[in-house]
């Protein structure tokens, strides 16, 4: 069941041990099995990647199967419904138009005695993209990491997710591929498709960026190859928090909580109000939702392990248990979202009032859905296209302009003991006179 906590004193600990649920011993010998398949994959390439898959996977696959064929992708059109083609199509276009507002502009800046200053943005070379699969598929996470990828100008964009029964992918992934112009797919998930696309094997190519959320292996290697490739975050478990008063319809707070928790059974669903009543109803409602629910086993474990129901004082109250929570997505159920939004300071999205449920976020709003975990969002913001994009900085200096700064530079240079960076500035300086 469900926990009502009426004690504050015992919240802060309760919201810090759900935070820290990735961090336990399970975890530190999990990390282990990653680093083997990581070494293995870098050392082995194909074969090592063939092999995990067969272990962990239950798939064996040749060489030749890895990518998906375009057979393949043209078969999963008449696979999927002419409503789920029409709903994929219509959250791409809505995620592109707001990561197209996204886009940083390179500048320049024309100062005194010709200094040029700018900034130039350019996108990598290769994005490597995981769509977990397992539990369920998704194609809206393939639509939240390749549109931004896209929209960036990656020139070539990779996309591996694990292979489902007889070594398919899921119809409706390969059509949300598509339709967001990914056709380089290949069946592998887990830490072996991440080193896969960190280090590069005979058949798939070595990226520059990974992004996409996946399992606790998945994770922990992407934790791992960061640095000798770029990545988005170390997304997931997924969690949900949600501040409400009295006006909040408690059969929507509980269905809310339950959309999170349905995930995983690492899933967080805490639920922070004002209002014991909309608590104790809130409590039932889940129990109720959860009877006849299709994922009941993992939801069950999820509420059970991090769900939580906290009854505070006030709504100011609330928001500073959700600033030391920093949670990934955070609801204002409440009647004033906007006055309470000016105490929020760490949330990865933040959705407000009665009629604006996570899941509408999860697929069509627009912003993206892959966003900062485990308090992260102290930190971290979601994907977008910055993830797919680095900037130089430009610098040009006229004889008049070097002549000018000459004495400062050779004396900050002086002093940190590098007399050729002074002599390098000296000699230009000089040549001129």
């Amino acid at each position: 069941m469900l926990r009502i906590i009426t004690q504050q004193a015992d919240v802060i600990s309760e919201l810090q041990r759900i935070c820290d649920r990735t961090h336990d011993e399970q975890v530190l010998h999990k990390e282990a099995t990653v680093r083997e398949v990581l070494q293995a994959v870098k050392r082995q390439g194909d074969k090592a990647v063939l092999h995990y898959t067969a272990e962990f996977d239950h798939q064996t696959l040749q060489p030749e199967e890895l990518r998906v064929t375009g057979s393949e992708l043209d078969a999963a059109y008449q696979q999927v419904s002419k409503d789920l083609l029409a709903a994929i199509q219509r959250a791409c276009r809505q995620i592109e138009v707001f990561h197209r507002q996204r886009v940083p502009k390179s500048w320049v800046h024309f100062g005194d005695d010709e200094v040029v200053l700018g900034k130039r943005y350019t996108p990598v070379d290769r994005a490597g993209l995981y769509v977990p699969g397992g539990r369920a598929s998704y194609p809206s996470t393939v639509l939240m990491n390749a549109i931004p990828a896209k929209v960036a100008g990656v020139p070539r964009i990779v996309m591996v997710t694990p292979p489902g029964a007889g070594k398919a992918i899921n119809p409706a992934v390969l059509v949300a591929a598509q339709e967001a112009g990914v056709e380089e797919i290949y069946r592998i998930g887990g830490a072996q498709a991440i080193a896969a696309l960190a280090y590069g094997t005979e058949t798939i190519p070595k990226v520059n960026v990974i992004s996409g959320p996946g399992n606790i292996y998945v994770t922990l290697a992407k934790k791992l190859v960061y640095g000798t490739v770029g990545i988005d975050s170390l997304a997931g478990p997924s969690e949900v928090l949600i501040i409400a008063d009295e006006t909040a319809n408690p059969a929507h707070v509980a269905a809310d909580m339950l959309a999170q928790a349905e995930h995983d059974p690492m899933a967080a669903a805490i639920l922070l109000t004002t209002d014991v009543g909309l608590a104790k109803k809130v409590q039932a409602a889940v129990d109720r939702q959860l009877v006849d629910h299709p994922r009941r086993i993992d939801t069950e474990k999820a509420i059970a392990h991090y769900g939580l129901i906290v009854v505070v004082e006030s709504l100011e109250a609330a928001a500073e248990f959700s600033n030391e929570f920093a949670p990934e997505h955070l609801e204002l159920e409440v009647e004033d979202p906007w006055t309470l939004i000016s105490h929020i300071r760490h949330a990865g999205a933040i959705f407000l009032g009665n009629s604006t449920p996570e899941a509408v976020g999860d697929y069509l709003a627009g912003p993206n859905h892959t966003l900062p975990t485990s308090g992260a969002a102290r930190y971290a913001s979601a994907l977008g296209v910055e993830t797919f994009l680095k900037h130089s900085s430009i610098i040009q200096y006229s004889p008049t302009a070097l002549e000018k700064v000459a004495g400062a530079i050779e004396t900050l240079a002086k002093a940190e003991g590098l007399p050729s960076h002074a002599d390098s500035v000296r000699r230009r300086v000089q040549e001129e006179e």
